[in-house]
């Protein structure tokens, strides 16, 4: 049934074999791809720049096909598979999109999003991501065999799906409930602001101030629950050392503003000094995390030449079997360089016709691209997408890029760091990508799916998110605002990565790098890395990995509270399961996915107003708000958030003890 020596293993062999060839690409499953698509990418775009963390959404958009494709006469497990490998496609290039494009915004390159260019970065990046899997496929999948878990997550749902017609009905039921409520609870506190969207305070000793904190959102409750306590605790861990131990200290031994106290003062030293530090942990573990995976890719990269070399011999790949081809050699090279063109065009006119910056750039980012999609399959495969470490190989990128452009252009040029941004954004989308690619690849592997035909449609649901995520986040920005508050926009989407992406390429070419945090950071984040290893040796459960406790330091410390709250919920449901259940049919996953996607769904449509109110006025401003500050502040929100707890948890027990599947994409 395969290639590679050796006896099958039963866990490999695909539902259906290869000797059966079923319809997989189909006008419906097409069109259901699109739309789903098209709205996770936008529900991953806002949460991404609100939290600073996305999920996947394979296994609810595979309950969402399973049950929309029954309402036909024939469908079938290999349909399901090719509706939720591009709608988690669609929804991973938002996560390489957002962590890098706001970027341009922040450092004021833009005023707005400009459609043409973001949809170019955004398509040719997502585009490599899946043209660098198409090899990597049977090197880490057949080769390797690594254990790609949410892949495999998803594999039994659809099969528990093909198996039992009645289950995906009540799945797709729970998701909406979820998704309504959800939707319910953003559109009382962003709409009618009938509370406030934190609870904050800060307690003063002499200049030192404390500072606590706690967001109100369902959404970040509910990411916390789908990573589970050991990552929600990792991440918090950073948020407690970045605030309640490194911002004390600052104001301990360095003069800190005079004119500002309490919560203010602690925002203002942590925005400003803080997080550069962070920025220096994040250095230093995408560094640590391409030394981890050197080997592995080299021994990948050796298997890809023999095996094209072989096929060469060979004549075609005709005689492979149906579950085993993939995309042509003749697609992948093509497609890749036509891929290079625009963006040799992109990085030429923003460099004043600078053809040798604008090559070498291409160059760089091509290069760091595989790279880095080879680095994100890899860990993907092994630990899952929640190592998947995004922030760190693109901090490396644009690091690389800038100072390349520094030697080129001299610290002057004022698209240096916009260009800069640029090739990190390519890089990111791509990065992604390949985590998430990878993932469906192997779940297309479980099934017995046609491998050139999960790459197409990978290819679509690439297209779809490219062509919506640009209104997505001129909507956002009109609503919200990104970055910085503003006296119009006082709680804006923090964009966490999108601004350390920024304040690095601004800072290389401005000089105004903190150098001395940095190196801070980059002392702290050798040290996590000696505890982290300490673990591994000692084979503890709990380990530290960098990239995790320097997002903690990146994010506003509230943010990685009420993720922890999730986790807490995650463990307290996994505690109380027998050892002997093991199932994926997680319902609290499906409930947590629903609230995410119902709260980015409404956040996203309460921004409509403000993009109508060129033609209709009276739609400008908040036309939903009752009152002008909530009249009993966050309170009310803590309640309607103990209350969406109470919902996750008896959703986890109602199906009697199901395995927790721990389902996060681009996390850090």
């Amino acid at each position: 049934m395969r290639e590679h020596d050796g006896p099958a293993e039963p866990v490999d062999a695909p539902l259906v074999p290869a000797s059966v060839s079923l319809p997989e690409i189909t006008p419906k499953a097409v069109l259901l791809s699109i739309l789903l698509a098209a709205v996770l990418a936008g529900a991953n775009a806002y949460l991404g720049l609100f939290a600073g963390m996305t999920v996947s959404a394979s296994i609810p958009a595979a309950v969402v096909s399973m049950a929309v494709l029954r309402l036909f006469r024939q469908s079938n497990i290999l349909e399901n598979n090719i509706v939720q490998t591009a709608a988690s496609s669609g929804e991973a290039l938002a996560a390489g999109v957002i962590f890098t494009i706001p970027g341009l915004v922040l450092i004021g390159y833009w005023t707005s999003f400009d459609y043409w260019q973001t949809f170019t970065v955004s398509l040719v990046g997502g585009v490599l991501g899946v043209l660098f899997t198409i090899p990597l496929r049977r090197a880490l999948i057949i080769h390797a065999r690594l254990r790609f878990p949410e892949g495999v997550a998803t594999a039994e749902v659809l099969k528990i799906g093909a198996s039992s017609g009645g289950n995906a009905g009540r799945r797709v039921r729970l998701l909406l409930g979820a998704s309504a409520l959800g939707g319910g609870l953003k559109f009382a506190e962003g709409g009618l602001k009938l509370w406030s969207e934190s609870l904050e305070g800060a307690l003063e000793l002499g200049r030192v101030t404390f500072y606590g904190g706690l967001n109100l959102s369902p959404a970040l409750v509910a990411v916390g629950y789908i990573i589970g306590l050991n990552t929600a605790l990792v991440v918090f861990l950073g948020g407690a050392i970045g605030w309640l131990v490194l911002l004390p200290l600052y104001q301990a031994f360095v003069e800190a503003p005079a004119d500002v106290t309490g919560v203010a003062a602690a925002k203002l030293i942590w925005s400003g000094q803080i997080r550069y530090i962070g920025i220096g942990a994040m250095l230093v573990g995408g560094v640590w995390t391409l030394i981890q995976v050197r080997g592995p890719i080299l021994h990948s990269l050796r298997q890809l030449v023999l095996l094209y070399a072989a096929r060469r011999d060979e004549g075609t790949g005709s005689a492979l079997l149906r579950t085993e081809r993939d995309a042509g050699v003749v697609w992948l090279i093509g497609l890749t360089a036509a891929s290079l063109i625009p963006m040799v065009v992109l990085y030429r006119h923003l460099l004043d016709q600078n053809i040798i910056a604008g090559a070498g750039l291409t160059l760089l980012m091509v290069v760091t691209a595989f790279l880095f999609s080879a680095v994100a399959g890899y860990m993907a495969g092994l630990v899952g997408s929640s190592s998947n470490p995004v922030s760190g190989v693109t901090i490396a990128t644009i690091m690389l890029a800038a100072l390349l452009l520094l030697g080129i252009l001299g610290r002057e040029h004022p698209a240096g760091p916009a260009a800069a941004l640029l090739v990190g954004a390519v890089v990111c989308c791509a990065a992604a990508m390949g985590g998430d690619n990878l993932q469906d690849l192997k779940t297309g592997h479980l099934v017995g799916a046609t491998p050139w035909k999960q790459q197409v449609m990978q290819i679509i649901g690439v297209a779809t998110g490219a062509v919506v995520i640009v209104p997505v986040l001129s909507l956002l920005q009109a609503k919200y605002g990104i970055g910085a508050a503003t006296a119009a926009q006082p709680h804006p989407l923090s964009a966490p990565q999108a601004t350390l992406m920024a304040n690095l390429a601004k800072g290389v070419f401005g000089g105004s790098l903190p150098w001395h945090l940095v190196g801070i950071g980059m002392v702290l984040g050798v040290g996590i890395i000696a505890v982290d290893q300490r673990q591994a040796r000692r084979q503890a459960q709990l380990r530290f990995p960098v990239l995790a406790v320097a997002l903690g330091m990146y994010l506003p410390l509230k943010l990685s509270a009420a993720i922890m709250f999730g986790g807490l919920l995650a463990e307290y449901v996994r505690r109380g399961r027998p050892d002997s259940e093991t199932s994926t049919d997680d319902q609290g996953l499906l409930c947590a996915a629903g609230l995410v996607t119902g709260e980015a769904m409404v956040g996203i449509l309460l921004a409509l107003p403000i993009a109508l109110s060129s033609v209709w006025p009276s739609l400008a401003g908040d036309p939903f708000q009752l009152f002008a500050d909530p009249p009993l502040g966050g309170w009310p929100g803590l309640v309607a958030l103990s209350f969406v707890g109470l919902l996750l948890v008896r959703a986890a027990q109602a199906k009697g003890h199901a395995e927790h599947v721990h389902s996060t994409q681009s996390g850090i």
